[in-house]
Order: structure tokens, then C-alpha cells, then sequence
């Protein structure tokens, strides 16, 4: 992309990922400002290396480390993720493109969020926990890349999809949450559907992905 079509808010591809422009900042090197959406850490780059992608309804994608699906079937209730992608804002408010939001209130012309925003039902599309079965899943540009760079054992035409979210990756430490004490292990290896943990544990992706046994909650390399 040029510069000048890079504009804050748009979802774009950069490293594979799917990320949000927060700022763009001509006089610098690295000009484009993004946030990363399966985990919310920032990375600086150039406009020749994103490429922009209009999310729509039926997307599913990772956020904070959460998975969701856009939807547009019934208007936000009080605690709904909403991302905001018709922004069309009053004189008085403040948010624009792509942002998500949280809502605090909701009636029938529209939703007041967390941060006082007031936004028409028109404006947003609901962000629904979990990927729905019949969701395209945008979180990775070529999701058969990404999977063999998390599994390098594995073979491409045995990869398995993301079960509930980002594949398990070396260094990524989760909270085992089924057990009266807290116990937390790190990613060693992975061998294909196996996931290899500190002190010889070992148990499958599937297990790792379900939120009611594990949480995931930071890579060690991003430390």
C-alpha cells in the first residue's frame, strides 16, 4: 500500500496478522502505527508492508486473545463487544473506524459503551464469543503459514484449525483453571496434535484451547 491509503482504524495484514491501525505518522521511518489484535501489543512498520482488509459480518477472529464472530442477526445487549465499522459520530463524540467498544446500555436507537460513546445500531456489528461454524476465520492472512510456523512438525495437509482461538505456540504460558491450586506451565515442544508442557506434562490442543481447563496468559518471548 501507499502511504497516503494507509488511514487510522483499518484492519490490515501485517506478518501474516491481523492488526488495527492506531496511528500514522508520516515524518517517521516506520510511519505505520498497528496493534495487534490477538493480543493487543503495538508494532511499527511501513505502508509497503500491511495490506487492508474490510472485516463483515460472519468474520471470526482472535481479540485479547478471545475469539468472536461478527454478527449483525440482533443489536447488543449491556457487556457485548461491539466493533464499530460504519462509524458515523455526533459532533460530541470521539470514536472512529474498526474501534471496539464495550456496552454499557442499549435500547432501541442505539448503545451507550464504556466510554460514553453514544452509537446507532446501524454503526456496529456485534462481536459474539466463539467461532460460529459457519464463520471465515481473518486472523491470519494464510492460515497455512501460520500453522506450519506454530507446528513445524507437522505436515500442511494435516493441519489442524484453531480450535477456540491462536494455536499453541514454544513459550506461551498458561494457568490451568480445573484444580483448586494455581498452576502454571510453559509450552516446551509440539508434536502434532500433542503440546509438550514444563515438568513432562503433556496434553492435546484441543485440551490446551478449551477455556475452562487452561488460559492462556502471555509468550515469554513477548516479555
Amino acid at each position: 500500500m501507499k502511504l497516503y491509503q494507509v488511514r487510522k482504524g483499518q484492519f490490515v495484514y501485517y506478518n501474516n496478522e491481523l492488526h488495527r491501525v492506531y496511528g500514522v505518522k508520516p515524518m517517521f521511518k516506520q510511519s505505520v502505527h498497528l496493534i495487534r489484535l490477538r493480543d493487543l501489543t503495538q508494532h511499527l512498520t511501513t505502508a509497503a508492508s500491511v495490506e487492508k482488509y474490510k472485516p463483515k459480518e460472519r468474520d471470526s477472529f482472535i481479540f485479547n486473545h478471545r475469539v468472536y464472530t461478527l454478527r449483525n442477526d440482533r443489536q447488543a445487549e449491556p457487556g457485548d463487544f461491539i466493533l464499530i465499522h460504519n462509524p458515523m459520530p455526533d459532533s460530541l463524540d470521539t470514536y472512529s473506524l474498526n474501534e471496539i467498544e464495550v456496552v454499557e446500555t442499549a435500547d432501541k436507537k442505539g448503545v451507550i459503551t464504556s466510554n460514553s460513546q453514544g452509537i446507532k445500531h446501524n454503526e456496529y456489528l456485534l462481536m459474539v464469543p466463539g467461532r460460529a461454524s459457519d464463520s471465515n476465520p481473518i486472523e491470519y492472512q494464510d492460515i497455512e503459514r501460520a500453522a506450519a510456523e506454530n507446528m513445524q512438525d507437522t505436515d500442511l495437509d494435516q493441519l489442524p484449525h484453531p480450535i477456540n482461538g491462536l494455536l499453541p505456540s514454544i513459550g506461551d504460558i498458561y494457568l490451568k483453571k480445573d484444580q483448586d491450586e494455581l498452576f502454571e506451565a510453559m509450552v516446551v515442544a509440539i508434536k502434532g496434535q500433542t503440546v509438550y508442557l514444563g515438568g513432562g506434562l503433556e496434553v492435546s490442543q484441543e485440551e490446551l484451547m478449551n477455556p475452562d481447563k487452561w488460559e492462556f496468559l502471555y509468550n515469554l518471548l513477548d516479555k
